[in-house]
C-alpha cells in the first residue's frame, strides 16, 4: 500500500471513515505518521470544545467569585478549591464511575405540565464524558485567572464609569471584561496549552475508544506495543503535539496584539 493509498485509507479512522482495520504488520512510517495524526482529530476536539465552553463558564465563575453576595462567592470558591486541588487523573476516573452509576435509560424529568427523559447512555463515552471532564477542569483553572485578572482592574477605570453613570452591565461589557481580557490573556494561553497537553490523558481513564478510534495517544501505543519500538510512534506524537501547540501560540498571540492594539510596543 502507497502512502497515498495509506492516506485515504486511514486519515479518517479516529473518525469512523476508512479502513476498519488496523495494520498487523510491517508497519511503515507513513502509517504511523498518518494514524497517529488521524487520531489527533480527538486531542483537538477535547481541547477546542473544551476551552470554548470553558472560557464563558470561567467569566461567569471568576464574576461569581468576586461578588460581595456570599451565596455567589462561596460556591465559585469551592468549585474552583475542588477541581484545582484534585489531580485530573482522579477526576476522569470519578467522572466515569458517577456516569456509570446514572441509568443508561435516561432521567426523567417531571416539569409539571411535560415529562422528559435526559439522554445518558453517551456519559460514558471518551467524545461526551471526557469532554465533561476537561470543561470543568479548564473552567476552575480559567476562573481563577480571570479572577486576579478582575481583581487587577484599575480602579480609576471604574470610578470613571460610576461619574458618568453607565450602567452596571454596560460598565462590564465596555471596561471590565476586556482589562480582564488583556491582564489575563498571558496566563490564558498557557492554561490553553496545558489542557491541551492534558488531552492525552483521556487515553488512560476510564472511557473507552469506540470500535478502536481512539486518540492519537492509543494509536501511538498501539504501534508501540506491536513493533516493541517506542523510539518511531512516541516522537511522532510529540511533533504532532509540538506543531499544534506553536499554532496555538500563534493564534492565542494574534488575539493577544488586538486586545493590546492601543499600546505602543516596545522595540
Amino acid at each position: 500500500m502507497s502512502c497515498a493509498e495509506t492516506f485515504a485509507g486511514y486519515a479518517l479512522r479516529s473518525l469512523g471513515i476508512g479502513e476498519r482495520l488496523l495494520p498487523r504488520s510491517d508497519f511503515t512510517l507513513c502509517e504511523q505518521v498518518v494514524l497517529i495524526g488521524s487520531g489527533m482529530i480527538w486531542n483537538v476536539y477535547f481541547a477546542v470544545f473544551a476551552l470554548a465552553f470553558g472560557f464563558f463558564a470561567a467569566t461567569a465563575v471568576a464574576v461569581a467569585r468576586a461578588s460581595e453576595r456570599w451565596w455567589l462567592r462561596e460556591p465559585a470558591r469551592a468549585f474552583i478549591f475542588v477541581l484545582r486541588g484534585s489531580p485530573l487523573f482522579i477526576q476522569f476516573f470519578i467522572a466515569y464511575e458517577t456516569f456509570v452509576l446514572i441509568p443508561k435509560a435516561g432521567i426523567d424529568i417531571n416539569l409539571g405540565f411535560i415529562e422528559i427523559t435526559a439522554e445518558t447512555r453517551w456519559l460514558t463515552k471518551a467524545w461526551l464524558g471526557a469532554l465533561i471532564v476537561l470543561f470543568l477542569n479548564t473552567t476552575a483553572y480559567t476562573a481563577q485567572i480571570f479572577h486576579g485578572a478582575l481583581m487587577s482592574v484599575p480602579k480609576g477605570d471604574l470610578e470613571a464609569a460610576d461619574s458618568i453613570g453607565m450602567p452596571p452591565f454596560r460598565r462590564f461589557r465596555r471596561i471590565v471584561f476586556p482589562s480582564m481580557l488583556r491582564l489575563a490573556w498571558a496566563s490564558y494561553t498557557n492554561e490553553a496549552i496545558f489542557l491541551f497537553h492534558a488531552t492525552s490523558l483521556v487515553f488512560f481513564s476510564s472511557f473507552p475508544a469506540w470500535r478502536q478510534a481512539g486518540d492519537a495517544l492509543y494509536y501511538a501505543n498501539y504501534f508501540a506495543d506491536k513493533t516493541f519500538n517506542p523510539f518511531i510512534p512516541y516522537p511522532i506524537i510529540a511533533g504532532y503535539f509540538i506543531a499544534f501547540t506553536l499554532l496555538l501560540t500563534i493564534g492565542f498571540g494574534f488575539v493577544n496584539r488586538h486586545l493590546n492594539r492601543h499600546l505602543r510596543e516596545s522595540r
